[in-house]
């Protein structure tokens, strides 16, 4: 009778509101989304033009992009390492794209179909063996990668300066704007609202490649060993995991992603850029917000795609909210400290 009773009270424990608030808050992902439905609710409730499907839309879609970038840094990062020069990178290979796509030095046999799929192609080739060279100097030069990554970020950004002149890109063909392609605009079924049916591919890469990447480091041999290497490398290294290697991996996949970013964001528009925001701070701001320890070792890329969805949430709501948006770095880089100090207070905890 008394282990019935003890048995009831363990269960009245394991479900009551107070363990399940904690198991909610204990998760950076669920803080998020949480944070993420309030937001909207409470933006949405001040101005409802907020909750427009179009402005929904570019809610979701409009840091898409961001998000692909921050795949790549959260594997990186997760090592125990970090790159700067990804803002530089990116628009490089924007540039590369449209550069590409509006060439007319090619043979007569080049189709414009292939001249499309070339200048969607390259630049994440171009952006994995950036990456690969990076990696190849922080492990077998050993050489911090913060060091590395500075370098590269000034030198990318000279090259494109010389390279380009400071021109923008213009004129490119019919059927290169992979961005602006709404993959469900034709679907009329109930199941299928405004809202998706108006959803730019860029949303879509996101969602997609998350859950690929998610998968592939929760079970991946590979995957794991990110973890591994960036919790305790001489660990990792007594088990047989090459740190090289692993920390290759990540900062060629690194630059993968960042190319395919790359192509969303040069081709969402009809004109590209020489000239970006610096974007760095955000996708870092998107990964250490979403989760991932600035230490190493910790972190998912679902945390950092929903931190990317919500940091874009804020910079509407501030202009919807009639406030000033250069509040916007403000923000992030309180919501990095924030972060970043509960982090370590975590880790005191446990090493405690």
């Amino acid at each position: 009778m008394a282990s019935i009773t003890q048995t009831v009270s363990v269960r009245r424990q394991r479900f009551s509101p107070s363990s399940i608030l904690r198991s909610v808050l204990g998760s950076q992902e669920s803080v998020l989304l949480l944070a993420l439905i309030l937001l909207i609710v409470w933006v949405g409730s001040e101005n409802r033009q907020f909750l427009a499907t179009r402005n929904m839309v570019n809610v979701f879609a409009g840091n898409a992009y961001i998000a692909i970038a921050a795949l790549g840094m959260t594997m990186v990062i997760i090592t125990g390492n970090i790159d700067i020069s990804v803002g530089s990178l990116m628009v490089t290979l924007s540039m590369l794209s449209g550069a590409i796509s509006v060439y007319d030095g090619y043979p007569s046999w080049v189709s414009t179909d292939l001249t499309i799929a070339l200048a969607w192609v390259l630049p994440v080739i171009v952006g994995a063996l950036v990456g690969a060279i990076i990696g190849f100097i922080v492990t077998y030069l050993r050489i911090p990668a913060i060091v590395v990554t500075l370098g590269f970020l000034s030198i990318l950004k000279g090259l494109l300066i010389i390279v380009s002149g400071g021109d923008r890109i213009t004129g490119m063909p019919k059927g290169y704007a992979l961005a602006q392609i709404r993959p469900l605009e034709d679907v009329s079924m109930p199941i299928f609202p405004a809202f998706f049916q108006t959803l730019t591919m860029p949303v879509f890469f996101m969602v997609i490649l998350t859950i690929l990447v998610a998968l592939w480091m929760r079970y991946s041999p590979t995957g794991r060993a990110l973890y591994a290497v960036g919790g305790n490398a001489e660990a990792a290294r007594l088990s047989g995991i090459s740190r090289h290697r692993v920390v290759m991996t990540a900062f060629i996949l690194n630059g993968v992603f960042v190319g395919i970013a790359a192509v969303m964001n040069a081709t969402q528009f009809s004109v590209i850029q020489v000239t970006l925001p610096p974007i760095e701070l955000t996708i870092i701001t998107a990964t250490v917000v979403g989760g991932v320890s600035i230490l190493g070792g910790t972190g998912t890329v679902v945390g950092a795609m929903l931190a990317a969805i919500f940091l874009n949430t804020i910079t509407k709501a501030l202009v919807f909210l009639d406030i000033s948006p250069f509040w916007t770095r403000a923000i992030q880089g309180m919501l990095i400290l924030i972060t970043v100090l509960a982090d370590l207070y975590r880790r005191h905890r446990q090493s405690a």
